[in-house]
């Protein structure tokens, strides 16, 4: 009998130590899922980051989640760094990871290609669908309707002030960035056709002396309204000590310079991570694109500065919004040319006619509008 309990007891422990493959483990839940986020610079910076993290926030409390079930990691540079932080959210255990700045993909796609149990979310990027890789997935939102509408805001008080210079601070060379200030500038020239625009970049998202130096540098050129395509309120303060006016990004920057700022191009970014998470939990799959519009709530304006605004702000902003809304107005629409550069550093020119139109994220996420058009001019770093 001592016998037979010895072997009976040896075999227990030894079932206690085999480890269940990946099929047996515990099935992925709303209680028991984790999530992961990689940024390139933290809440503080009142803009991008900011931005994602009220996103975060608002998916949390939509989905009932508790605060151990999110880690973040903020100030994370584009480099190996990237990898690392990547790494140790896989080994935290999470099943799904997203990524928010532009030079992580590739960082996203190699951790996506060693770890297929785990689902990778890049914002801004346009690698996910030509990679062959089922858990590699790209998000971004058409931004550019809200930018059109922020620059109506601007084009109306351009009539007011009666200065046709509009100035915009911008990050990098990029199509996200070229896209941006181009929808902004078709909005101000819908309202004010004698606008132009000078476009300086900062080459950092997030900078807040370079976006300083480069405000000042537009303001001391003439330009009267500066908008930003970067991360921090730089933009906004400098126009609220120089009294001119601004147009921000990511989030309302009206508490920082309420004599200047007008209104922001803003996102909701948690449209897109309850759509994820949801679709993890229910086993279903990520598409490889996910771009969401005005219509869907994904990005907007913020609050419009009623005390500084021009007179009939709202009423301009409102019938370009119903004609985005109804697909009567095309943001990007011809008769429109520009000259730019492919991805691969090769020119490119676009030339579309009266009834044409450019479909910008209609087969990927990321932006892809690259051409600089007549009336603005980029006049340096």
């Amino acid at each position: 009998m001592r016998k037979f309990l010895a072997a009976v007891l040896s075999m227990m422990l030894l079932a206690s130590l085999i480890v269940l493959p990946a099929s047996a483990e515990e099935a992925v839940t709303m209680d028991n899922i984790k999530i992961g986020f990689v940024h390139v610079s933290d809440p503080s910076d009142m803009g991008y980051t900011y931005n994602h993290d009220l996103g975060t926030k608002a998916m949390q409390a939509a989905l009932g989640l508790a605060d151990d079930q999110i880690i973040n990691k903020y100030n994370v540079p584009e480099t190996d760094e990237c990898a690392d932080a990547l790494q140790e959210l896989i080994d935290d255990g999470c099943t799904i990871i997203f990524g928010t700045s532009f030079g992580f993909e590739n960082y996203m796609l190699a951790a996506a290609e060693e770890n297929p149990d785990v689902e990778f979310c890049h914002a801004t990027g346009f690698q996910a669908a030509g990679s062959g890789l089922a858990n590699m997935h790209n998000y971004f939102g058409k931004i550019f309707e809200a930018r059109y509408l922020s620059g109506v805001v601007a084009g109306m008080k351009s009539l007011e002030i009666k200065n046709n210079m509009l100035g915009y601070v911008t990050a990098m060379p990029f199509a996200e960035c070229i896209s941006g200030f181009t929808s902004f500038y078709l909005g101000a020239k819908s309202v004010n056709p004698d606008v132009t625009m000078k476009v300086m970049y900062t080459n950092s998202w997030n900078d807040p002396t370079k976006e300083a130096q480069v405000a000042q540098a537009l303001i001391d050129q003439g330009c009267g309204i500066l908008s930003q395509h970067c991360d921090s309120t730089a933009t906004a303060t400098t126009c609220e000590a120089n009294k001119v006016f601004h147009v921000g990004y990511n989030s309302s920057m009206i508490s920082v310079a309420p004599n200047a700022s007008l209104t922001s191009a803003v996102w909701d970014w948690s449209a897109y991570l309850i759509f994820a998470v949801n679709s993890v939990v229910a086993g279903e799959a990520i598409p490889a694109d996910w771009a969401g519009d005005l219509a869907s709530g994904m990005c907007d304006l913020s609050e419009i500065n009623e005390a500084i605004a021009a007179p009939g702000t709202d009423e301009a902003v409102e019938t370009a919004r119903a004609g985005i809304l109804s697909g009567d107005l095309k943001v990007f629409a011809g008769p429109l040319t520009g000259a730019g550069k492919n991805y691969d550093g090769s020119d490119a020119t676009i030339e579309l006619k009266a009834d044409e139109f450019f479909d910008e994220s209609g087969s990927q996420s990321a932006p892809s509008w690259n051409y600089i058009i007549p009336g603005v001019e980029v006049i340096g770093e």
